[in-house]
C-alpha cells in the first residue's frame, strides 16, 4: 500500500511539474510575441513537451493564456493583500502604497496588458470573468481601507462610499492604457505620490 501511494504521489508531482513548465514557457512566449503570434506548437517545442501534454492540461490556447493572466492577477492580489492587512499602517498610507504597488506590479504583467487592448477586449470574452473578479476584489478591498479610515476618524463620513470606490477604480483603469500600452509608466510613476495625495486629501478630515 505504501509503495502504491508513493508511486501515485510521484506521478502527481510529474504532472504538476509538466503543467508548471508549460505555464512558464507560455508566460515567456505570450509576453514576448503576444497571444495572436504565439502557437501551441511553439510552446510545446520550447517546453520540450509533446503537444498532447499541452492539451492534457489546457484544452486550448485561450485556456492557457487565461491561466497565465490569472497567475499575474493572483500575484497582484497577493502583494496588495499584504498592504491591506497591515494593521500598523494608517488608511491614508495604505491607499498611497496600494496605488503605487498596483501600478508597479501591473507594469510587469505583460499578458494583462494585452487584455486591455481594444481589439482583444472587444473580441475575446474568455477572460471576462477574470476582469470582473479583479474589479470586485479591488472594490471590496478599497472599501475596507476607506471604511477603516472612517472608523478610526481619519477620513470623513461618506454618504455613498460605493460610488466613490467606483470612481477610484475608474481612475486606476483610466491610467492603464497610457501607462502600459503607450509606455508612459516611467515618465509618470514618480508623480504617484502627488496623485495619491490628491485622493487622500479629499477623504481626510
Amino acid at each position: 500500500m505504501y509503495y502504491k501511494t508513493k508511486i501515485v504521489k510521484t506521478d502527481i508531482m510529474k504532472i504538476d511539474d509538466t503543467k508548471n513548465k508549460i505555464l512558464e514557457v507560455a508566460e515567456k512566449l505570450f509576453s514576448r510575441f503576444g497571444f495572436h503570434k504565439t502557437s501551441m506548437d511553439e510552446i510545446a517545442k520550447i517546453a520540450r513537451k509533446a503537444k498532447g501534454s499541452l492539451y492534457y492540461h489546457f484544452a486550448s490556447k485561450e485556456e492557457l493564456f487565461r491561466e497565465v493572466v490569472a497567475k499575474e492577477i493572483h500575484n497582484l492580489q497577493s502583494n496588495l493583500s499584504v498592504i491591506i492587512s497591515n494593521n500598523e499602517l494608517k488608511a491614508a498610507e495604505k491607499i498611497k502604497l496600494y496605488l503605487i504597488k498596483r501600478m508597479e506590479i501591473l507594469n510587469n504583467a505583460v499578458s494583462y496588458h494585452e487584455t486591455i487592448r481594444a481589439d482583444f477586449f472587444e473580441h475575446f470574452d474568455f477572460i471576462d470573468d477574470l476582469r470582473f473578479g479583479l474589479d470586485n476584489w479591488e472594490k471590496n478591498n478599497i472599501k475596507k481601507i476607506i471604511q477603516h479610515g472612517i472608523d478610526k476618524g481619519e477620513f470623513i463620513i461618506i454618504d455613498d462610499i460605493d460610488v466613490l470606490i467606483d470612481m477610484f477604480i475608474m481612475v486606476l483603469k483610466g491610467l492603464e492604457i497610457p501607462f502600459f500600452l503607450q509606455n508612459k509608466y516611467e515618465k509618470y510613476s514618480p508623480y504617484f505620490d502627488d496623485l495619491s495625495g490628491i485622493l487622500i486629501k479629499g477623504l481626510s478630515k
